[in-house]
């Protein structure tokens, strides 16, 4: 069976779900879970499929934020971007181009054009595409590229703030994530063009408002650690062929099964949950209940720190002396059996007299001032 059919079986009725930026940057949160691979690699719709088997999550942005964010990139566009370029400081004659009213075809095909010809250019709704586990994904940025200097640069928009220079660290390393997607999207192409992929930067700028107000800011961001990871993880799914060769023949995760056989099915192959999964994936509420119990569930952190001992249960049992430990456990073993004696003699009771003050040690008082309340005499 051909590594297509097998991924249409895996598949089942429903459509295949295209990967897109923010999928593909999810995929660098989570590197070491075959589960997702196998999902995506299939083009399995996760939020259904987690809706199927009853643990249905909130997921994605909020719709004040996706409006908040259509309405700031449709003000810094207009006027041929004539805000935009006021925040990059680019040339006020800069060539302008929006390829945005044709299909997805005739845009990937005028993207392919205009990146071929241009040295001095805002490029408006490019469209890039970029081959993962075998298939082509549009991508459809909500980005200008640009030719500047000879090179060409990503411009992400987003609507969080940036507030005294700062903003919150998950949304900012988001942000750069996604964008070193389109990064290497754009090195792609360029390399297929015939040309240097060097001449698209790693530095990529981040244009969000600043402050409380709508008025724009922009930051540059070096991008070169995700695209190295998302190298790595692309590069991983490309192989995923190894991990569905695995799997039990005839084995599917058709979202019109029954519960029951959806969750029997999931159950072949491994998740590595972990709390930031929450954020980054649709089938997280299932794969931490499936995970209680296990020191995953507790973070990659705490995992990391008893060196592979999977289950809370094995955890206490070492921590109070009732198992031996393996000897790739006994370090571990002796941190937690000292974490655990601490933390009794943090709870234990205070034995009689321990808290009372020795003979002339210097006591706080309150001074009250006469006639207020609770001073003698005070009026009741």
């Amino acid at each position: 069976m051909g590594h297509s059919t097998r991924l249409d079986e895996l598949r089942g009725s429903g459509r295949a779900k295209r990967h897109n930026a923010r999928t593909i940057a999810a995929l660098t949160g989570n590197p070491g879970c075959n589960r997702r691979a196998v999902l995506d690699a299939a083009g399995i719709d996760k939020q259904k499929l987690a809706e199927r088997v009853g643990f249905p999550g909130s997921f994605g942005q909020s719709r004040f934020a996706l409006s908040r964010g259509n309405a700031f990139e449709a003000m810094l566009k207009s006027d041929d971007c004539a805000l935009l370029r006021e925040v990059l400081a680019a040339d006020a004659g800069l060539d302008y181009q929006d390829l945005g009213a044709d299909s997805l075809g005739d845009r990937h095909q005028r993207t392919v054009k205009v990146l071929a010809d241009a040295r001095s250019a805002l490029i408006d709704h490019p469209l890039l595409t970029l081959e993962v586990a075998g298939q082509t994904v549009y991508l459809e940025p909500d980005l200008i590229a640009y030719a500047h200097h000879g090179r060409l640069q990503v411009v992400e928009i987003k609507s969080f703030a940036i507030i005294d220079g700062q903003a919150e660290s998950a949304k900012v390393s988001g942000a750069a994530v996604q964008a070193a997607v389109y990064v290497l999207a754009l090195r792609d192409l360029l390399e297929r063009l015939g040309q240097d992929p060097s001449l698209v930067s790693h530095e990529v700028v981040l244009v969000c408002p600043a402050g409380f107000s709508m008025r724009p800011t922009a930051v540059v961001l070096d991008v070169r650690k995700q695209l190295s990871t998302l190298r790595r993880q692309l590069s991983r799914l490309a192989s995923v062929t190894d991990l569905i060769d695995e799997l039990p023949a005839g084995l599917t995760f058709d979202t019109a099964l029954e519960p029951a056989d959806l969750a029997a099915a999931l159950s072949h192959v491994e998740a590595r949950y972990a709390p930031e999964c929450l954020s980054a994936c649709e089938l997280s509420v299932y794969c931490r209940s499936e995970a209680g119990g296990s020191t995953a569930a507790l973070g990659r952190s705490v995992r990391e720190s008893l060196g592979g001992i999977a289950s809370v249960g094995e955890v206490l049992a070492l921590a109070e002396g009732r198992r031996e430990p393996a000897e790739d456990q006994a370090e571990a073993a002796a941190m937690l059996q000292a974490a655990l004696r601490l933390r009794s003699e943090a709870l234990s009771p205070v034995p009689p007299g321990a808290g009372d003050l020795p003979a002339g040690a210097p006591v706080a008082v309150s001074v009250v001032p006469p006639g207020a309340p609770g001073a003698p005499g005070a009026a009741s």
